[in-house]
């Protein structure tokens, strides 16, 4: 039998919808993802930590599950809202439906409610707190307006290193540090002959310097990326060794704060596979996957780093190149699964900066 279920906005407004997913209430911050394709990889991309994800395709689930495409081994998201959801998936992949999964991993979802209006109420007063309640629960607006991301990279890196190698010769070494990586970074770098080693995002630049590495990876991840004190300040010694780095996502802003950018949160946020990112060198416009609420300050970036791509649709820094080391960073994904490729090539970039620098 189908439950009512309520979503209500810190702003204090109401959206009637369904249950399904897991029973139950749950509070995150309420953002949207304009991704027509990839709602596994949405729902298991650590970047989503602590958020209720509205997706703004009308009908989700109809491939199913396949966990082959999963970038992470579990959904970190607080709650997962859907238009509609397909009961019946079909695909020769699939070992499972939507609904399934989420009450499999505790995923409390809602269906059935306006998604185009929730996003426009979102576009427009701005990302904000959401609560989902079930019928007949009592609420207020008190827990809603005190809820913050907080820990999001403690809660979502691994606890151990762990290695991954290449099927033929290990061409180069590289240190993945994981902020709350999506599998796929992994992937693509073992593709190209890497020996991947993936480090805790507490990892010290002692023990960096330790492992030797060819290159150094820095992954995407979850939260406010200044809250991120310690991390900021080894990353500001491991530059100083000079080894080849590449960034991705919260590992660019990361990255740009240890040269002495500043960061600011975005109105909204840009999460979706459509997003187009310019390059100021060529003027060529890429579309790209992107999950990020935070943007590196354009103008905050030290003499010695040169904004490389911009948001063509709001100017943005999209990415960054240091001019005094050998070290580059993007805020979008181009390790994108689901989402266009445009842009794996920079994969082939930071391995030809290790060859270079070896």
């Amino acid at each position: 039998m189908v439950q009512k279920a309520y979503l209500i906005l810190e702003n204090g407004t109401i959206f009637e919808g369904k249950s399904f997913g897991a029973a139950g209430e749950a509070i995150g911050e309420i953002v949207f993802t304009t991704a027509m394709t990839g709602y596994l990889e949405t729902l298991t991309d650590p970047s989503y930590y602590g958020q209720i994800v509205v997706q703004t395709f009308p009908l989700i689930g109809n491939y199913g599950v396949i966990p082959e495409d999963f970038e992470s081994e579990c959904p970190h998201v607080k709650a997962y809202i859907v238009r509609d959801w397909c009961q019946e998936p079909s695909n020769f992949r699939c070992e499972g439906d939507l609904d399934t999964f989420l009450k499999k991993n505790n995923i409390v979802g809602l269906y059935g409610i306006d998604t185009r209006q929730l996003t426009k109420i979102v576009r427009e007063s701005g990302v904000m707190n959401g609560k989902i309640v079930p019928e007949g629960s009592s609420f207020g607006l008190t827990d809603l307006k005190n809820y913050t991301i907080v820990d999001a990279v403690k809660n979502t890196t691994c606890s151990e290193e762990k290695t991954f190698e290449p099927e033929g010769e290990v061409k180069r070494k590289v240190v993945l540090y994981d902020f709350g990586a999506k599998h796929n970074i992994g992937r693509e770098l073992v593709k190209r002959g890497c020996e991947v080693t993936v480090v805790p995002a507490y990892t010290t630049a002692e023990r960096i310097k330790e492992l030797a590495p060819d290159g150094i990876m820095l992954s995407n991840g979850p939260g406010d990326p200044a809250e991120n004190v310690e991390i900021i300040e080894e990353l500001r010694k491991i530059s100083e060794m000079k080894i080849p780095t590449f960034g991705i996502c919260l590992g660019h802003q990361l990255l740009a704060l240890a040269h002495g950018a500043v960061t600011h949160k975005l109105k909204y946020g840009h999460r979706g596979a459509n997003q187009p990112a310019e390059n100021t060198e060529t003027g060529r416009v890429y579309i790209t996957s992107q999950n990020h609420g935070y943007a590196v300050e354009n103008d905050s970036l030290p003499e010695n780093a040169k904004v490389l791509y911009v948001n063509a649709n709001d100017g943005t820094c999209e990415g960054v190149r240091y001019l005094d080391k050998p070290a580059f960073s993007v805020q979008f994904h181009p390790e994108a699964c689901g989402g266009p490729h445009d842009t794996d090539f920079l994969f082939d970039e930071f391995v030809s900066l290790i060859d270079a620098n070896k």
